[in-house]
């Protein structure tokens, strides 16, 4: 450009030597050349800039390019942790986790009963049409049984994704080779809305609802867990949603068979339940709360032909302790349609005082001609906790849990744990039309019995794995035999006869779970 101008500068001044012209073409030159001096300082400035600012630049993406290889590393990192004595091994950012679960509980319990006499002049019977259970209802076996066995895994996946598999070798009376408790998923990404399906326990009432590890006795009261066999219990196949909120909770599921018992059509029931907390403080609270499990489809126990009687429903329960697994009220297969039940839930708490009771009716719809029974069930129980901690609410399963102690067990700290009183009264009537004492039963009786247990007991938590139950229960069976072929061959007691007994259970259960 420099050159360009020059050339055009002097292109008139050699046309014409003029004195004047060459001193304004010298001026005009020095102004250029001034200009081109600039031009190259400016050249020489700019280039320092830009090689500068490339090499921040550069630098820039360098540690760019390691603060993200680092945040990715660190996302793929696994997280190890001990909590409780629970281990669990998570992604750092959440999405992922895995804990093992683990219980054994360890029953041992003397039964103080009447000792046994003949079959011919001992009437005390357990369960209809069950040979292993009738003899055994006049001499239940005193000793230890692992009520339950239990390892598994629980987690989440990909934060939204909920799971847990849970396996059991224990069982009632007899220890078990090993079955499926639960094995579900969960997915937790709808807002308040959670859908579960697989093997689970749909929540059938307020005590149903806790975990055996933090129940206030060793076993639910037996109107509870009465119903929760109907439609749920363990290892039931369903489908289910759930949702809660700060003060509710609701669910509702459909359920099958529980996993293991092949029929020829498996059961179809609903399962429901609806709780509120309408009164809240730090010290206080009350639940309201009502359930129902209807039986829509009972399991077919034969094929289902035209004139055929294929579906069966039974109800009957053990006296709220299963070392010995004796049934002693039993209403015996009733040929039926479906069954309704409906209960109400009433729970509350003042600081480390708390309070609980359910009452339920249940209805059957039964085949043929004969009226439909109907049967009922109730309890009450409360808890004190004597070191001062209280139980836990949690409105995620609208239910109490056991309390935590503020100071586990250690005597050099001087921690002994948390110390707890509990008191429960339940009565089961499994009776319909059953009549007077030393009468037959009519067409549409049922003998089921009424079964009323007292229970005093006192658990110690040592730490929050570890709890030693102690309990006194005075049991009072009262049943008629139905006489005929009630019980098993040659040692049904004659019609109207009691077959039920008082009795008392001491036991003891030690239970670890993490």
């Amino acid at each position: 450009m420099t050159g360009a101008a020059v050339a055009a500068l002097s292109w008139p001044a050699a046309a014409a030597a003029d004195p004047a012209t060459d001193a304004r073409i010298a001026a005009l030159e020095a102004q250029v050349n001034a200009l081109a001096a600039q031009i190259a300082d400016l050249k020489a400035s700019t280039s320092g800039d830009v090689e500068t600012l490339t090499a921040q630049v550069s630098d820039l993406k360098t540690s760019s390019a390691a603060d993200v290889a680092a945040l990715r590393t660190e996302s793929l990192a696994t997280t190890v942790s001990l909590a409780n004595g629970r281990p669990t091994f998570a992604s750092s950012d959440g999405a992922f986790s895995a804990s093992l679960r683990g219980v054994f509980q360890l029953d041992a319990a003397h039964y103080d009963q009447n000792s046994p006499g003949p079959l011919g002049a001992d009437f005390r019977r357990g369960s209809v049409n069950d040979a292993a259970e009738n003899d055994r209802a006049r001499d239940l076996n005193d000793g230890a049984n692992f009520r339950r066995a239990r390892i598994g895994i629980e987690g989440k996946a990909f934060r939204d994704v909920e799971y847990n598999f849970l396996y059991d070798f224990g069982g009632s009376g007899v220890e078990e080779a090993g079955k499926i408790s639960a094995a579900w998923v969960q997915y937790n990404g709808l807002g308040k809305v959670r859908l579960r399906i697989g093997a689970f326990s749909p929540p059938a009432g307020l005590e149903e609802a806790v975990s055996t590890n933090g129940s206030l006795f060793a076993e639910r009261a037996s109107p509870s867990e009465l119903v929760r066999g109907i439609a749920s219990g363990d290892g039931r196949t369903a489908i289910g949603l759930f949702a809660n909120g700060d003060r509710w909770n609701v669910s509702g599921a459909l359920s099958g068979n529980v996993i293991g018992a092949q029929t020829f059509d498996e059961q179809l029931a609903f399962v429901g339940r609806a709780a509120f907390v309408p009164f809240l403080r730090d010290n206080a609270m009350i639940h309201l709360g009502v359930n129902t499990s209807i039986v829509l489809s009972p399991a077919a126990t034969a094929p289902d032909v035209a004139g055929a009687a294929p579906t069966t429903l039974r109800l009957r329960d053990r006296p709220e302790l299963r070392v010995d697994g004796t049934r002693l009220v039993d209403t015996g297969n009733i040929d039926a349609d479906g069954l309704v039940e409906i209960g109400a839930e009433l729970g509350g708490q003042y600081k480390n005082f708390y309070g609980q009771a359910e009452y339920f009716d249940i209805k059957l719809d039964r085949k043929g001609a004969l009226s439909d029974p109907k049967f009922k069930g109730w309890y009450v129980q409360g808890g004190w906790t004597i070191t001062g901690e209280k139980r836990r609410y949690a409105i995620a399963s609208a239910t109490f849990d056991s309390p935590r102690p503020d100071k586990p067990f250690n005597p050099k700290d001087g921690g002994w744990g948390a110390w707890e009183l509990g008191l429960r009264y339940s009565k089961l009537d499994l009776n319909f039309n059953e009549g007077a004492p030393g009468t037959a039963a009519v067409a549409s009786a049922i003998r089921g019995g009424e079964q009323e247990i007292l229970t005093v007991g006192l658990n110690w938590y040592l730490n929050t794995v570890l709890r030693f139950q102690a309990a006194v229960q005075d049991v009072k069976v009262d049943r008629l035999s139905a006489g005929g072929s009630t019980f098993i061959a040659g040692s049904t007691p004659p019609a109207g006869a009691q077959v039920g007994q008082d009795l008392r259970i001491y036991s003891l259960r030690t239970q670890y779970a993490f």
